[in-house]
């Protein structure tokens, strides 16, 4: 049992540690707009490339078929230094992202 909590302690060190990161990304924007019960917007960017963006807005109101619909996209800058974009849909139909990166 002693272990068991020395192993659990130790693994949440290792995780809490921070990462190896050249600097801290500044947030450039932040845009925030909650319309309310029928759907929400944001958008944000930071210094390190990554940005995103998504809304949603409640379709059916009042039917069986009453659900949110979100789109949205997001991109940020890997390691390598490669740029990779995401664009996505979820509605009805489940979660539909595309990107030149995903396989086809």
């Amino acid at each position: 049992m002693k272990f068991a909590i020395v192993f659990a302690a130790l693994l949440a060190v290792t995780l809490a540690a921070p990462l190896d990161s050249p600097q801290e990304a500044q947030v450039l924007k932040s845009e925030f707009d909650n319309i309310g019960v029928d759907g929400y917007k944001f958008a944000f960017e930071t210094s390190d490339g990554t940005s995103r963006q998504e809304q949603a807005e409640l379709k059916n109101v009042g039917t069986e078929e009453e659900g949110i619909s979100v789109r949205g996209s997001v991109s940020w800058v890997d390691a390598d230094g490669q740029t990779y974009s995401l664009n996505y849909v979820a509605d009805e139909n489940g979660y539909q992202p595309q990107g030149d990166h995903l396989p086809k």
